[in-house]
């Protein structure tokens, strides 16, 4: 049975923990909750974890494979391209099959596209084995947050959002260091090798420790028609779409942060590749703080409205500050905290924003995650893109881009409410 107001498209914004399935979350005990959270957590960050472990070994991946920078490249695109849109395709799936079947399917096809990656004779089967890695990517991302959707609601999901953000800030700082300090002792294949062995433990966690959290009664039916209807609903719901459009455009800002820091801060202000690390860390630790903070506000302090209304208002004034500073050459430190100031909002903002987006969708909880995934890689990617039009990437062009779609965040929660 649905807690939620399907009829207006409004979640009921209970500050109790209803779940969707009671029998689940009745016997949850504070150890099994941080196990249902970390587990969750490796899950949703597990995309993040694929592309970060192995940027460090792609010069070596180029020598290896006697191929072209460019090309290997392109199996980084083929990954993010992948785990786009196989999330469409897997929450709606999830949505009449229940979230246990996909997720073992996907990280099934996840570890045989790992083995196949680090067995690669050659850089056009690496893509191949990039895009079955996808799949399992993509399954974990979107189940994550559709699992957590079905066990929780109204301020406990958004406090267990903010739980998560503990993995999701962590993984991005320590994947990159792994993957380097792999290639000291040995060389690209074995990142392919422990991508495996991870996903393969977290496929045993799902298959012996993780419940069904979708009840037979609460499934859609099989029908392409039912679908579309589905995702009709979602994409006309003004509700839904203010806070997945406000949660992809403030993911672009810290995405186009991502993609360009490391040549900003390296080749512009002259940080070395340890304290670009430092940084880069720092800001990490910034999202799992923040996203910390928010479980301990929401519903105590500020309900999800008033916090992800702040938690944007915040990252724009630091998105300006980050422009200024590129503009006028300011001091670097001023640049650095207002990079903070961006970067670490994105915990509070995400757990927030998911948590109002799908509260009014607990009956397709699946395909409301997944178009919100969709969109957080489709606007990233095309800020990011935006980003480098000028020829190469300058700290100008990454504080623009941050600022244009950290301001379009705050305007789109600004529009009025129906």
């Amino acid at each position: 049975m649905s807690i939620t107001s399907e009829s207006t498209g409004a979640p009921d914004r209970q500050t109790a923990s209803t779940a969707m399935n009671p029998d689940v979350t009745q016997s949850m005990n504070p150890g099994h909750r941080a196990r249902l959270a970390l587990l969750l957590g490796s899950l949703s960050a597990f995309g993040a974890l694929t592309i970060d472990m192995y940027l460090p070994a792609m010069p070596s991946m180029a020598r290896h494979l006697h191929s072209s920078a460019p090309l290997v490249q392109a199996t980084l695109t083929a990954f993010v391209v992948g785990l786009a849109l196989f999330q469409v395709l897997v929450g709606p799936l999830s949505d009449t099959w229940g979230r246990r079947r996909p997720l073992v399917a996907g990280m099934t096809l996840y570890v045989a596209g790992s083995l196949w990656c680090a067995s690669a004779p050659t850089v056009g089967w690496l893509i191949a084995g990039r895009i079955l890695q996808s799949v399992g990517a993509a399954a974990g991302t979107v189940l994550a947050r559709a699992i957590v959707r079905d066990l929780f609601s109204g301020t406990a999901m958004t406090r267990f959002f903010s739980t998560l953000m503990v993995v999701n800030g962590v993984a991005p700082v320590m994947a990159p260091v792994i993957g380097g300090q792999l290639l000291t002792l040995t060389n690209w294949r074995a990142v392919f090798l422990v991508l495996a062995a991870l996903g393969a433990a977290l496929l045993l966690a799902v298959v012996f420790a993780l419940p069904e959290s979708l009840p037979g009664a609460e499934r859609a039916p099989a029908h392409l028609r039912s679908t579309l209807r589905t995702f009709r609903t979602l994409v006309t719901d003004r509700h839904y779409l203010r806070y997945v459009l406000a949660a992809a455009l403030m993911f672009a800002a810290v995405f186009a942060y991502i993609s360009g820091s490391s040549f900003v801060l390296q080749d512009t202000y002259g940080l070395t590749a340890q304290q670009f690390s430092l940084v880069f860390g720092a800001n990490g630790v910034g999202i799992v703080l923040l996203g910390q903070v928010n479980g301990r506000l929401v519903g105590r302090v500020a309900d999800e409205h008033t916090l992800l209304r702040a938690g944007v208002t915040v990252a724009a004034l630091g998105s300006v500050g980050v422009l200024t500073s590129a503009v006028l050459d300011l001091p670097l430190p001023l640049l650095l905290i207002c990079l903070f100031s961006v970067v670490s909002m994105i915990g509070i903002v995400l757990a927030n924003a998911t948590s109002l987006a799908l509260g009014g969708h607990g009956s397709a909880a699946g395909a409301a995650s997944s178009l919100q995934g969709l969109l957080q890689f489709l606007v990233g990617g095309l800020a990011a893109s935006a980003m480098s039009l000028p020829g190469q990437v300058t700290a100008v062009s990454m504080a623009t881009t941050m600022a244009i779609c950290a301001a379009a965040a705050l305007a789109v929660l600004h529009t009025r409410r129906t």
